[in-house]
């Protein structure tokens, strides 16, 4: 049907293809990838996953800090299209270097790709909201993010940079976070939430940034 061409699948041979603005396509041919359970749309052909725990050590953070970031291993000759509740993907490409992301915003990334949970330093010794246990990832590959709404890169070189935590998407490897507490920001700070935790980025990179506190799960009555 006419009508629906502009819905065709983009075919361009490479890794990974955005089909559209919130739909990623791996190309297993190519790659094999670590994903997030529960982001698989659709694949065809020979496609087969297996859920990764990461190892004990990676295993005994997540239980210690909540962190609530699984994965699955897609492998197989096949293509997986990959979505997360219609975010925006981006694809951002590592070339032996390493990048910083919050676990709700992971997607996707090539296997090849080593990672671990990180815990941001500083702020009140009570303070355990999202945001203060991270991902690091390191090495060569794609690794594809998810953000609610369109990202803004801020230039951390250029001036003191605080972040919402939950806004904070990903830095850049020569970005330094810690967590900065202010109480006269109580009401002045994040989404409606009055929070006072701030994440204070410093070094020389970028941090992405999403125009939201994440998207919010209502609980099923």
């Amino acid at each position: 049907m006419s009508e629906l061409d502009q819905y065709a699948e983009v075919e361009t041979g490479e890794a990974f293809t955005l089909q559209n603005p919130r739909l990623l396509k791996i190309e297993l041919s190519a790659t094999n990838v670590m994903a997030r359970n529960g982001s698989m749309v659709a694949y065809q052909g020979d496609v087969h996953f297996e859920h990764k725990g990461g190892g004990l050590g990676r295993l005994l953070k997540k239980a210690a800090t909540g962190e609530s970031l699984r994965l699955m291993e897609a492998t197989g000759s096949g293509e997986l299209f990959l979505a997360k509740d219609a975010m925006l993907v981006h694809v951002l490409s590592l070339k032996n270097d390493s990048l910083t992301v919050s676990g709700e915003n992971i997607l996707a990334f090539e296997a090849g790709i080593e990672w671990d949970i990180t815990k941001i330093k500083g702020g009140a010794s009570g303070v355990l909201a999202g945001g203060l246990f991270n991902v690091q990832m390191r090495g060569t590959g794609l690794v594809a993010l998810v953000s609610d709404g369109e990202p803004l890169r801020l230039n951390v070189a250029e001036a003191p940079t605080f972040v919402d935590p939950q806004a904070a998407i990903a830095w850049s490897s020569g970005v330094r976070s810690d967590l900065k507490t202010d109480v006269q920001a109580k009401s002045l700070i994040g989404m409606g939430s009055g929070e006072s935790v701030q994440l204070a980025m410093s070094g020389e990179g970028w941090v992405l940034v999403q125009p939201s506190e994440g998207r919010q799960v209502v609980a099923a009555r």
